[in-house]
């Protein structure tokens, strides 16, 4: 594919291997997204966190990614250098994500651990969100499916090598247990690994990839027009005041019931969106601000209701990515202690599990392509995530830790469509020229529940699952299978529907 090719009504289709290049950088992506979530509750745990405190330090990953996530695709949709208009990002972030692996296992505190993560996060969110766009940018609505599912592929892939890599040193003789309050040898030399295949994969994309001009791009926009008006003063200002209303009742309540202090967080986010609102409609000038705010308003129809599904699912993973490390060891394991070796030998059996999860991953990633054709985008969503809900509620309930397998061969199917589907449905109802940044808002809601996880399931955990976080993960199972109903809400793209 050349970026000086001349304009037509529809992208030229791209080859396997052009298809393969351009995705090959999530392969990186994923091995530290992998790093991070198999282990930094362990690195936690390990400098001294509670379990209860666990949704609280993880607030870093949600957070960055409601905040750099949409300013990175309004700001990658202006962008053109000589290294395109996308892929400046791609590098930046992969730097800094490097840098951040490298650093965190030797964090000396919780607190600078908990702040490592902050920037790992980000750095992660840097290159990660224009990766989405990076797909509808270069492909026609009939490859979006398969150019989502190839980065499915490449998750599913780097994620297997990543979460398997502390069992993996640990059978080759590495140390696996350290003194108190220090991270094992095995989890230091897995996250030296991940820095050097973020960048290697990272530049691979850079440099065998291309892409087309805004000018060419804007005539390829394949997409329909968005189906709202801009938003009025007046409306603005009605809904600023109504959930600046709401977040401050919620704060008040929070204080005077004094409840959890996670809790505030939800409080504030929405009187903070009643602000932007009301800033929005006292705004005399256009800027990234009131473009952006105007466009949150704008979303499509098929996005607002994505919208739905995209927070059930998050909020089920959210809570597996917290909440399965100690489950497995004190269930199958008999151990809470992260300095014991019955807990470490358990805390690597949910690497091999994650590492297992996302090779299911990465081989439905293969299949899934069909199934929408055949089942169409939604159906295929659906069966996906009712498979993931019964393999995530059924965790603690096994005969031992081998049968764990089969549960991570449900949440595998799930993780695939996840990362795949919803975003091939929302590709194809924005214009080209704002793929940037609706991507970057489509993340708000992969990042608001992850935030009401923060907030309360420390709380749930304490006072309303008697401290047992199994039970965390059956409601984990139960949010996934909703989030598959709630899919057959959503329109199909016509390039999509199952024909006959």
């Amino acid at each position: 594919m050349h970026a000086t090719a001349a304009p037509h009504r529809s992208k030229p289709a791209l080859s396997f291997w052009q298809i393969w290049n351009m995705c090959f950088g999530f392969l990186g992506i994923q091995f530290g997204f992998a790093l991070q979530n198999a282990n930094v509750s362990r690195i936690f745990q390990t400098l001294g966190a509670d379990m209860d405190a666990l949704p609280a330090l993880w607030i870093a990953a949600p957070l960055t990614g409601l905040l750099v996530q949409p300013v990175i695709g309004y700001l990658s949709d202006r962008t053109w250098t000589g290294l395109g208009r996308r892929r400046p990002y791609f590098l930046a972030g992969a730097l800094l994500a490097s840098l951040a692996l490298v650093a965190m296992p030797h964090s000396p505190t919780l607190w600078i651990a908990a702040g490592l993560l902050w920037v790992l996060d980000a750095s992660i969110n840097v290159s990660m969100e224009p990766f989405r766009a990076f797909v509808g940018d270069q492909l026609p609505v009939a490859q979006r499916a398969q150019g989502y599912a190839m980065q499915s592929f490449f998750i599913g892939l780097g994620s297997v090598i990543a979460s398997l890599l502390p069992w993996l040193l640990e059978k080759a003789g590495v140390a696996n247990t350290a003194n108190p309050g220090q991270v094992p040898d095995t989890v230091r030399y897995a996250f030296y690994a991940g820095a050097v295949v973020l960048m290697g994969a990272i530049v691979w994309t850079v440099l065998r990839t291309r892409e087309y001009p805004p000018d060419t791009l804007d005539a390829f926009d394949e997409s329909a027009p968005l189906d709202r008006p801009p938003l009025e003063r007046a409306r603005a200002i009605r809904f600023g005041l109504l959930w600046l209303t709401i977040g401050a009742l919620g704060l008040a309540g929070v204080a005077w019931q004094n409840l959890p202090r996670e809790l505030y967080l939800l409080g504030a986010l929405l009187a903070i969106y009643g602000v932007a609102l009301l800033a929005l409609a006292a705004s005399k000038r256009d800027n990234g601000f009131t473009q952006v705010m105007t466009d949150i308003y704008a979303m499509p129809l098929a996005m607002r209701r994505l919208a739905l599904v995209q927070f059930f699912s998050w909020f089920a993973l959210f809570a597996m990515w917290i909440y399965t490390t100690p489950t497995v060891t004190a269930v199958y394991y008999g151990s809470t202690d992260p300095a014991s070796a019955d807990y470490n030998t358990g805390a690597n059996w949910v690497g091999v599990l994650f590492a297992a999860y996302n090779g299911f991953a990465a081989l439905a990633a293969i299949v899934i392509p069909w199934l929408a054709r055949r089942f169409g985008l939604r159906g295929s969503h659906l069966l996906n995530l009712a498979l993931g809900g019964l393999g995530l509620a059924s965790i603690p309930f096994l005969p031992n830790e081998n049968w764990l397998l089969l549960s991570m061969l449900g949440i595998g199917i799930a993780w695939a469509s996840i990362l795949s589907l919803p975003y091939a449905l929302l590709s194809d109802s924005v214009p080209a020229r704002k793929m940037g940044v609706y991507m970057g808002i489509f993340n708000f809601f992969i990042v608001i529940p992850q935030l009401v996880a923060v907030a309360t399931l420390g709380y749930a955990l304490k006072h309303l699952f008697a401290g047992d976080p199994a039970k965390v993960l059956v409601l984990g199972g139960t949010s996934m299978l909703i989030a598959g109903l709630l899919a057959l809400r959503v329109p199909e793209p016509v390039s999509h529907r199952v024909q006959g």
